[in-house]
């Protein structure tokens, strides 16, 4: 196998079609969206996770993309500062929030797309703004749940 993408698609592969096409078109509107930001792969026990980042630091992401074996879900690095008059971020945790994704196009609802921009603006460290991101192969877990129901 050669390359970031080609390793990227190995890894999605592993997940039912629907989970695949729905978490790629996920990574790929974010990409369009934000070219300049690096794209983080992990591949972790639980879940496969893309996240988009100002750097190779996973303490600046900004936003993930993780593909679970029955869904995709969109996180936001620091969700628990965000305003969500929609009620559309999920979890209790003291930092990240999460909106599981039933189509690509949530990406694009309004509410979701203030999020993002909200996300943006309060980032760490913001995203370069031009230039094209990197896809970086991070990390890989030898041992993973399977990614099928």
């Amino acid at each position: 196998m050669h390359g970031p993408e080609a390793q990227l698609a190995a890894f999605i592969a592993k997940f039912t079609p629907e989970v695949a096409a729905l978490g790629t078109q996920a990574v790929a509107s974010l990409t369009r969206r934000l070219p300049q930001a690096d794209r983080l792969v992990y591949d972790n026990y639980n879940a496969l996770a893309v996240a988009f980042a100002a750097d190779e630091k996973a303490s600046n992401a900004i936003f993930s993309i993780a593909f679970y074996p029955r869904w995709v879900s969109l996180f936001f690095g620091r969700g628990a500062e965000l305003d969500d008059p929609s009620g559309a971020l999920a979890g209790q945790g003291a930092i990240m929030r999460h909106i599981v994704l039933t189509s690509a196009d949530d990406l694009d609802r309004p509410d979701i797309a203030a999020l993002i921009d909200q996300a943006l603006a309060k980032a760490k460290k913001p995203l370069p703004a031009q230039g094209q991101g990197r896809l970086l192969i991070k990390s890989v877990s030898a041992n993973q749940r399977p990614r099928r129901p």
